[in-house]
């Protein structure tokens, strides 16, 4: 019996969107699927380009770090996921992309407000930005500190991460999550959209203005609120 056969095709999957989805290019991104019965999630190999990925190339790692199963090395950013899988209860899969316009605010070191219905239906907040990482932090360890910055910020801003699925990393870029490996990318694929729309609205308008207050609240509930009608039953 392959333990992991159902957690590789999930992560496999989901890494195969990100191309699909023109959110990265070569291999400048990443999707893990977690297993928490298991305490351990799938990832894409590092350095491997997506057209050589295989379900077999995906590496099982435990919330330790340690390699459980796999032949090759997990990507880099492994230890940013295993933080985020300890510290933000009910996550089933993570996203890491180098998407132009979430890169843009992540390096502008902004965070992006709802300054449409788009961004309104997807959250009723900004989409934040963590603080520049410190050079104690990058000499430490610096994937392992990116989870801990994600999730300092979190923390400071009294953010849940459950209701706000995505972050800009400052001068980094974005990361993404959702109940399993497959919403994850989704929610990198809106991330990135609304970013664009952004930076368009911006380019329009310098000027612009935040979308007021009852608007944002009327497009978040209608889709996710206690009375939501928004799609089927």
């Amino acid at each position: 019996m392959d333990a992991y056969k159902t957690l590789r095709e999930e992560a496999f999957e989901a890494n195969m969107e990100i191309p699909r989805r023109a959110l990265a290019i070569y291999t400048w991104g990443n999707v893990s699927a977690f297993d928490a019965g298991q305490g351990v999630f799938a990832i894409k190999p590092s350095g491997l380009a997506y057209n050589a990925l295989t379900l077999e190339s995906m590496v099982v790692v435990d919330l330790d770090g340690k390699v459980v199963d796999g032949k090759l090395r997990p990507s880099s950013d492994a230890k940013t996921h295993l933080v985020l899988y300890r510290e933000f209860p009910g996550l089933g899969g993570i996203t890491h992309t180098h998407s132009a316009n979430a890169v843009a605010w992540a390096q502008a070191r902004k965070s992006v407000p709802v300054y449409g219905t788009t961004h309104a239906d997807h959250s009723p907040e900004e989409i934040p930005c963590t603080p520049i990482m410190t050079p104690e932090a990058v000499r430490n360890n610096y994937e392992l500190e990116t989870g801990n910055l994600i999730v300092e910020t979190f923390h400071k801003a009294g953010k849940d991460p459950a209701a706000m699925p995505m972050v800009l990393v400052a001068g980094h870029g974005p990361f993404t999550w959702g109940k399993s490996a497959a919403q994850s990318v989704y929610h990198a694929a809106v991330l990135e959209e609304v970013c664009r729309m952004a930076l368009l609205t911006l380019s329009l308008d310098p000027a612009a203005v935040p979308l007021p207050e009852h608007l944002i609240r009327k497009h978040w509930e209608r889709k996710h609120g206690p009375g939501a009608y928004y799609g089927q039953q």
